[in-house]
């Protein structure tokens, strides 16, 4: 089961079969809203075309079915601590366009890391062609991966002291990535940390102080979340 994706506050856990059932809105001649379905099966058949081996993958409706949320995971060799994963967004609402990102899956703790380049980002208009878009995507998503992974060795290589974090923490709750309740969870994990291996104290243990935290988001909140702190961490 898909870890990374937890889903709280009324949100739902559902396959990629189950969003076959959600209803797409009716389009107009300015919006065309894109079936949740025909996003997650584009993806994942583009994806499997191009070698990635899916190993894993979710997905979450908020309430009304108008906000999908994915993630998913493939296979990669010679990298003991992550995976690659690719995030997926798409509303039905207008509220969110359309997105797909490249992230990482931390393997001791299912943590996910999203960098802030977004390989599709368009509004539904009855313009776009969603079958070109997104192997356009993952004709960029080689060398974002790569691009995130070496941010991700340098964010290790930066120490940072417990003041430090709280000055963090803080900015992380002004710029909305995280609730201001959250603070103090977030410097308690980077203190105390659940896992071992986040004991150091550096930059990219401190982003997983976060992202630990934000298993308990819905699918709609932790996106904010991954957006803040991409920013806030230089992820892209």
């Amino acid at each position: 089961m898909n870890q990374g994706l937890m889903l709280h506050c009324g949100a739902k856990r559902v396959t990629r079969e189950d969003l076959h059932n959600v209803i797409t809105p009716i389009p107009t001649d300015t919006w065309q809203p894109v079936p949740h379905y025909e996003i997650a099966m584009l993806v994942a058949t583009e994806a499997e075309g191009r070698g990635f081996k899916i190993v894993d993958e979710g997905y979450g409706l908020n309430p009304s079915g108008s906000k999908m949320f994915g993630v998913l995971k493939f296979q990669r060799e010679g990298n003991p601590e992550f995976t690659r994963a690719l995030g997926i967004r798409n509303s039905h609402d207008k509220s969110l366009a359309l997105g797909l990102t490249v992230g990482l899956s931390v393997f001791v703790c299912d943590n996910l890391c999203f960098g802030g380049e977004t390989t599709i980002h368009r509004k539904h208009t009855s313009r776009i062609e969603i079958e070109t878009l997104v192997p356009g995507a993952f004709d960029k998503l080689g060398e974002q991966f790569i691009r995130l992974e070496r941010r991700v060795e340098e964010l290790k290589a930066l120490p940072v002291t417990m003041d430090e974090a709280r000055i963090t923490t803080v900015i992380a709750a002004e710029i909305k990535a995280i609730p201001s309740c959250d603070i103090l969870p977030v410097l308690r994990e980077f203190r105390e940390p659940h896992h071992e291996e986040f004991s150091q104290r550096n930059r990219w243990n401190l982003y997983n102080s976060f992202t630990e935290r934000a298993k308990d988001y819905s699918p709609m909140r932790a996106d904010q979340c991954y957006r803040g702190l991409s920013r806030l961490f230089s992820l892209n």
